[in-house]
């Protein structure tokens, strides 16, 4: 008499793979059910998604590591170029890029090293961008968030001024309030260029709260006793945290583009801090001789901020639900 083979009761009324004849399924040390055909079933969390597929994009991946490099050779340049950024050597103006006394990016009209100034321009820069974006996102997450909870007149006068932000002409007005309140500090600065670029996220974050003040976790937790503001902070903000992510990127390469126009036009950081829009501005008068006084500025310039860029990127598209895992 053969022994017969019973699955043994399941709840969907399948069988289980332990209930399948011979070595069918093991477990790996994640924990998934791997069959013996190489099919494995795994338990794939949000985290989980968005790090597989923001791994996966090599444009971001590559964009963290060079800005990574940048930052750490903007931070800690006193420790690594032996020249001072503002230690002249008159004879030495001029020279082109060498590995002669390690003037690797060459020395400026009055012999000063070049690297060390460029490296030191991104530090400011990266400094500045940083404050703008943390100060912006902070306006403009509360006031979209405000606008799209409360709706009614509250959302009328906010988004009535974000409006009036809007049309305002960005460069216009900043060369005036630089001229009248930087005074050539990158903080002010900074101040100056978070007060104009907070609107974008306030109209963001407002159309997303707008979407789930109606849902029903949100309903459920005001039926619950809960205030306003652990509605907003627990159970609605965490759920616009991609969209914030991404558009912080964007404003952190905004600012520091925005931050090298004015001191390309003069009104931004002053000297001695050697910032890269004043750089490219000094250099502009010698440009056909020494051409390394604008182009190395501008190359790490606009490398920086299309590293951070291509971060966003791989951020927007690894925080889209609607995009397949490749």
């Amino acid at each position: 008499m053969t022994d017969e083979i019973r699955p043994r009761p399941h709840q969907h009324g399948f069988p289980t793979p332990e209930d399948l004849p011979g070595d069918t399924s093991r477990e790996d040390l994640t924990g998934a059910d791997v069959y013996s055909d190489g099919t494995e079933v795994e338990a794939r969390s949000q985290w989980l998604l968005f790090r597989r597929k923001f791994l996966r994009h090599k444009l971001a991946m590559g964009s963290i590591v060079f800005l990574f490099i940048v930052t750490v050779l903007a931070f800690f340049v006193e420790q690594i170029t032996p020249h001072a950024f503002d230690e002249p050597n008159i004879l030495m103006r001029q020279t082109a890029p060498t590995f002669e006394d390690w003037h690797l990016f060459g020395t400026d009209q009055i012999g000063r090293d070049y690297l060390t100034r460029v490296l030191l321009g991104a530090q400011i820069s990266l400094r500045l961008a940083a404050i703008v974006a943390v100060l912006s996102t902070a306006i403009g997450v509360t006031v979209g968030a405000l606008a799209g909870f409360y709706r009614g007149w509250i959302d009328s006068l906010l988004m009535r001024i974000t409006d009036l932000v809007l049309v305002i002409p960005l460069l216009a007005v900043l060369l005036v309030a630089s001229a009248l309140f930087g005074g050539g500090d990158p903080v002010r600065i900074a101040i100056l260029l978070a007060l104009f670029l907070w609107t974008s996220l306030a109209r963001i974050v407002r159309g997303v709260f707008l979407s789930l003040r109606e849902k029903e976790y949100v309903q459920a937790a005001r039926a619950c006793g809960a205030s306003d503001l652990r509605i907003i902070v627990r159970h609605m903000l965490p759920n616009t945290i991609g969209p914030i992510v991404v558009n912080l990127t964007l404003v952190l390469a905004a600012a520091i583009l925005i931050e090298a126009t004015l001191s390309f036009l003069g009104l931004g950081v002053n000297p001695p801090l050697p910032a890269l829009g004043r750089l490219m501005d000094d250099g502009r008068s010698s440009m056909l001789t020494s051409w390394w006084l604008i182009i190395l500025p501008g190359i790490v310039l606009v490398s920086i901020a299309l590293a951070i860029n291509f971060i966003g990127d791989g951020l927007r598209d690894a925080l889209d639900p609607t995009q397949q895992e490749s």
